[in-house]
């Protein structure tokens, strides 16, 4: 894929935000929910058939995306010289946030609360740790070039810091009712995480292409005649 790599998060974002609002229409449309007794969470809108198995499928095909993302920001980032320990230790964060995404979406806390609630924690809360890092990541690096207006540093900060507010008030909020004020909380934090993904595109834009390199471990020697790495150009 050669100079595209910048149209995935920002189709991550624009998926995952219509994706989950389209959920919440299907859900009042068919009265899974009734607005009346209160703004709904995100799961809950996507608890009941139809809307559960779209909801799935769009949880399932954004947490693809995200690990993608998370992997081809890992390797940018070891190609401007981040430590490696550190730079494992986030690429790990954004995965599990991935993988507690998609642990949402098939878990629905309707039949499976204990487990829906872990991918809740992995997905909200390795999350938004993912992008602070990122963006002290960025700080440090600040005397390097890098893609972007000036602002667009202040800007992920702004969002960090609204994420980590509204998560500590939706976990606040959730034990007291009416959970209401922690619902719309939690639908902030969910589209200002799904907007930190998609400024990834602003750091994607200077990448041309994307390659996977297979090579043999050190301690195998190839056979004659085979080469020693492939190489395929994504």
């Amino acid at each position: 894929m050669r100079g595209y790599l910048s149209l995935l998060p920002a189709f991550l974002a624009l998926w995952a935000i219509a994706g989950v609002w389209i959920v919440f229409g299907i859900s009042v449309a068919n009265r899974s929910v009734d607005l009346s007794e209160g703004f709904p969470f995100i799961s809950v809108c996507g608890s009941d058939p139809p809307q559960s198995c779209l909801f799935s499928q769009l949880l399932n095909a954004g947490a693809a995306m995200a690990a993608w993302i998370c992997i081809v920001r890992y390797h940018q980032l070891r190609d401007w010289g981040v430590a490696t320990c550190h730079n494992q230790s986030i690429l790990w964060l954004g995965l599990l946030c991935a993988l507690g995404t998609s642990i949402v979406g098939n878990f629905q806390e309707k039949h499976q609360k204990p487990i829906h609630l872990v991918g809740a924690f992995l997905a909200f809360i390795m999350g938004n740790l993912y992008f602070w890092l990122q963006l002290l990541l960025s700080w440090r690096m600040k005397d390097q070039p890098q893609p972007g207006v000036p602002w667009i540093w202040l800007l992920r900060l702004t969002l960090c810091s609204l994420c980590s507010i509204l998560t500590v008030a939706m976990i606040i909020l959730y034990f007291w009712p009416p959970r209401s004020a922690s619902a719309i909380c939690e639908w902030a934090v969910a589209m200002l995480l799904f907007t930190l993904f998609g400024l990834f595109a602003v750091d994607f834009s200077s990448l041309d292409s994307c390659s996977l390199s297979l090579q043999p471990r050190q301690d195998l020697s190839p056979p004659p005649g085979s080469p020693v790495s492939l190489q395929v150009q994504l």
